[in-house]
């Protein structure tokens, strides 16, 4: 063992080459990354315009503290962005990666509610079963009851609704429109519990990444939440590090269902694994509050606005555009799922299968009739990813998908790249080691 702090006890292959979609370890056995790591790699591992654009960037400056300077990568990156970006967003702030987006998202609107007189709208509203991010004050927005046990006494409270989570709380007696109506409603009820005047804002994924597992929501949800927002003067904040850019089939994963935020929060895809980058994008009159009162935000980070992490987020984002792998993404996805369905929609212990574009889900359940989960001793996300790794598959499970503690998922989220051959190697090989898992 050598002298890394890994992120567990167990030695991992040493990964030393990346061609397309597959990594290859030291001693050249290959794995198809079936999950882009954590939906990073949209780009698969080996894209020469990126690297081109990263060399090229390093010859120019490597480094501009923003204190200083602004950058022509960071420019033009905020440029595009804002080009192809929601409806009203008009400023964007570089990061280095999707927790640190959020932190700024969060702290960037209490700035604006004192910017704009209101120093008492201080309270944060989330979801149960959301996942925004490991710094304290993601952690603390982020609904991952695991990944915030041991942390909880360092948390800043914050108030926490049901998730829009069809498979499991849609009543049999209701339309998913209905129920849409009736899960957003829980905001307006929180708001009104803890007094409109003090609510800073709500902060949800478009999509459920991470903790539930490519959970979408249902029509007309998000439009009532911003009706909710709106009505009391609460900013929306979408995050959009893992289902954004072009992972679920729309540039941003808003798109989808007919709304814009306030400030949104983009990474992972962003940077395609290339370079550490996120972003915290927000209208112009949050942006304006601040420039004309304070005249600055805040906050800052050493490495943020990085202009060779700028370039390759340029690089990566020309890439999605000209070469329209947002249309491949629909077209791949449309694949993947009829494999899945294939693969498992009739198996005994998949209840669920979710998702949009290339963020696809498979719910593990121990009886489908009753949605009832495994015994979480037995730890069926564990095995299933390793017996993946067995089977030269990276994937993305988790447990806790219910409540934090029941509940097994296997996130699939694979370059766009993605060829349909190499989907029925990701569904084969996913399917013998759900099988293995089981046994």
């Amino acid at each position: 063992m050598g002298h890394v702090f890994g992120r567990g006890a167990a030695a991992l292959p040493t990964a030393v080459r990346g061609e397309g979609c597959y990594l290859f370890d030291a001693e050249g056995r290959a794995w198809l990354d079936g999950s882009g790591g954590a939906a990073v790699s949209c780009l698969g591992h080996s894209d020469a315009d990126v690297r081109a654009a990263i060399h090229a960037q390093l010859d120019r400056v490597a480094f501009a503290h923003t204190g200083f300077f602004t950058s022509d990568p960071a420019e033009a990156l905020a440029d595009l962005l804002v080009e192809h970006a929601p409806e009203g967003i008009d400023r964007v702030y570089l990061l280095s990666g999707g927790s640190e987006a959020v932190e700024a998202a969060i702290k960037l609107a209490r700035q604006y509610a004192l910017e704009t007189g209101q120093p008492e709208r201080h309270r944060l509203i989330a979801r149960r079963q959301s996942y925004h991010g490991n710094t304290l004050g993601a952690l603390a927005a982020g609904g991952n009851a695991w990944r915030r046990e041991k942390y909880a006494p360092l948390l800043v409270e914050t108030h926490h609704i049901a998730p829009c989570f069809e498979y499991r709380e849609r009543r049999e007696d209701e339309t998913p429109e209905a129920y849409g109506h009736r899960a957003a409603d829980e905001l307006e009820a929180e708001i009104l519990r803890l007094g409109p005047e003090s609510v800073l804002a709500f902060i949800a994924e478009p999509v459920v990444g991470a903790t539930a597992g490519a959970v979408p929501p249902v029509p007309g949800y998000f439009k009532r939440i911003r009706e909710i927002c709106d009505r009391y003067g609460v900013l929306l904040i979408l995050d959009e590090v893992m289902c954004g850019m072009g992972r679920t089939g729309s540039l941003f994963a808003c798109e989808q269902d007919g709304i814009a935020p306030d400030i949104l929060t983009i990474a992972k895809g962003l940077g395609a694994g290339y370079m550490p980058i996120g972003a915290m994008l927000c209208t112009a009159a949050i942006h304006d509050a601040i420039a004309q009162g304070s005249g600055s935000f805040q906050h800052g980070h050493t490495y943020h606005g990085h202009p060779l992490a700028a370039a390759a987020g340029h690089a990566v984002l020309r890439a999605l555009i000209d070469r329209d792998l947002v249309a491949r993404v629909r077209a791949q996805g449309a694949t993947l799922e009829a494999g899945l369905r294939a693969q498992f929609g009739q198996h005994a212990h998949v209840g669920d299968i979710r998702g949009r574009g290339l963020f696809r889900a498979i719910e593990l359940v121990e009886d489908r009739a009753t949605k009832r989960p495994f015994d979480p001793a037995r730890k069926l996300h564990a095995r299933v990813k390793a017996a993946a790794m067995e089977e030269g598959l990276i994937i993305y499970p988790a447990g806790g998908t219910v409540n934090g503690r029941d509940g097994d998922h296997v996130l699939i989220a694979p370059p766009f790249i993605i060829e349909d051959a190499q989907i029925d190697e990701l569904v084969g090989k996913l399917g013998r080691a759900v099988e293995r898992a089981l046994a």
